[in-house]
C-alpha cells in the first residue's frame, strides 16, 4: 500500500463512529438458551446460587410435565411457551408512602399497568399439556411497613413459601420455588409477563417480568424486599448483566444507587435471568417475621371461591372424604395432578379432605 492509500485508509478508520456497547443496550453475560437450571439448589443455610428456605420438604406439585424447553442443567427461555390472553385490571391499586420511618406499601395484588393471561388455564392453550393452573387471579390485600432504612441481620435467615417481596406495579414476589422444590421459573408456565396465580388467587413473579417497566435500565429500583432493602434490575450502572458471581449467598451486592432520590452506596437485592432470581435469603431484619406462618399457610390448596364469593373445597378434596368420619385419613390428587394427603375435617358445610400444612 502506497503512502497515500495509507492516509486515505486512516482517515476513513478515523471517520468511522465508534458505537459504545453501553448506548446500544446492555450487555448481556448470559446465553438465554441455556440459561442454568435451578433444581436441587436448595440449602438449609444460606449459599450462593441457592434458596434458603424456611421450608424443609416439598409437598409436590407445580408443572405436571417437563417442557421441551429443559435440557437437562440447563433451560432455553426462548422456547418457553407461555399462558395465552390478554386480560387488563383497570382496579388495579398500588401506592408507596413515607412516614417518619416506614415505607408504607399497598397493594390489591393486581398488576398495575399490564395485562395477565387467562387462567385457569384453557384446555385448548397448549400451555395446559404441561401446567394445568386451575387458580382464578382475585385480588388480595397487602399491606407492608417496611424500614425506610433496612438493618442489616447479625444472620441472615430463609425465605418463606408465598411472598417475599413486592414490584413497584403492586405484584408479589415468591421465592424461586414451585411446590415440588423445583426451579419455578424454568419449570412452570406463567402468562407473557411471567406471573401467574397460585391456590389462593395471587397473582405473583417467581423472578423477571419482561413488562416490569424498570427490569432493563441499568441499576434501577424495580421492587422491595420484606426487609426493606430494594431488588435492583438485572444491568449494573455500566449496562453489564449481573449473575451470581457477582451477588453474594442471598443474591445481593453492596454498591452504588439511587435510594428514595438520593444517591448511597448501601446493600440491595438483584433480580436476574439466573435461579435464585430475587431473593435467596433475608439478608436484612425482617420486619413483618411475625407475618411469615400465616402467608405461607396462604398458599395451601385448601379451598376455592364459588360464585356467591365464599370460598368452598375443591371437588377432589369433598370427594375423599365422602362417606369418612371427621379426623379419617385421606388424600386426592388435586386438578394440577399433585397428591395430597391430610385429614377430614369441615372447613365449610361439608366434609373435606385438608392437607397438611407444611
Amino acid at each position: 500500500m502506497n503512502m497515500k492509500l495509507r492516509v486515505a485508509f486512516l482517515f476513513f478508520i478515523m471517520c468511522i463512529p465508534i458505537v459504545d456497547a453501553h448506548e446500544t443496550g446492555q450487555i448481556p453475560t448470559l446465553d438465554a438458551h441455556a440459561l442454568p437450571l435451578g433444581d436441587g439448589k436448595v440449602s438449609s443455610e444460606p449459599r450462593r446460587g441457592y434458596v434458603y428456605a424456611c421450608m424443609s420438604s416439598f409437598r409436590g406439585g407445580g408443572a405436571r410435565h417437563v417442557g421441551d424447553w429443559i435440557h437437562a442443567s440447563t433451560w432455553d427461555e426462548t422456547q418457553k411457551i407461555h399462558v395465552q390472553g390478554e386480560v387488563s385490571w383497570p382496579q388495579a391499586s398500588m401506592s408507596i408512602r413515607m412516614n417518619s420511618d416506614q415505607r408504607l406499601i399497598s397493594s390489591n395484588a393486581l398488576p398495575d399497568g399490564h395485562t395477565t393471561g387467562i387462567f385457569p388455564v384453557q384446555r385448548d392453550d397448549p400451555a395446559f399439556q404441561i401446567d394445568r393452573n386451575p387458580n382464578t387471579i382475585t385480588a388480595q390485600t397487602i399491606s407492608l411497613a417496611l424500614p425506610l432504612m433496612p438493618i442489616m441481620a447479625a444472620e441472615s435467615s430463609c425465605v418463606p413459601m408465598g411472598m417475599i417481596g413486592v414490584a413497584l406495579d403492586g405484584v408479589p414476589f415468591f421465592n424461586a420455588l414451585d411446590d415440588a422444590g423445583r426451579d419455578a421459573v424454568a419449570h412452570e408456565v406463567q402468562d407473557g409477563c411471567n406471573g401467574h396465580p397460585q391456590h389462593g388467587g395471587e397473582y405473583h413473579y417467581h423472578g423477571p417480568s419482561p413488562c416490569m417497566k424498570a427490569m432493563t435500565d441499568n441499576n434501577a429500583l424495580i421492587g422491595y424486599a420484606l426487609d426493606g432493602f430494594g431488588i435492583y434490575s438485572m444491568y449494573d450502572e455500566n449496562g453489564r448483566e449481573l449473575t451470581n458471581n457477582d451477588l453474594d449467598e442471598c443474591h445481593g451486592r453492596v454498591s452504588s444507587i439511587i435510594w428514595d432520590g438520593k444517591p448511597v452506596k448501601m446493600y440491595h437485592y438483584v433480580l436476574t435471568r439466573e435461579y435464585p432470581y430475587t431473593v435467596g435469603c433475608f439478608r436484612g431484619v425482617v420486619a413483618n417475621e411475625g407475618e411469615m406462618e400465616p402467608m405461607m399457610d396462604r398458599q395451601r390448596p385448601l379451598e376455592r371461591p364459588d360464585r356467591t364469593g365464599r370460598h368452598q373445597p375443591p371437588a377432589e378434596a369433598l370427594d375423599a372424604c365422602s362417606g369418612s368420619s371427621p379426623g379419617a385419613s385421606c388424600s386426592f390428587v388435586s386438578p394440577r395432578g399433585d397428591t395430597l394427603y391430610g385429614t377430614c375435617q369441615s372447613p365449610a358445610d361439608d366434609l373435606a379432605c385438608v392437607p397438611q400444612r407444611r
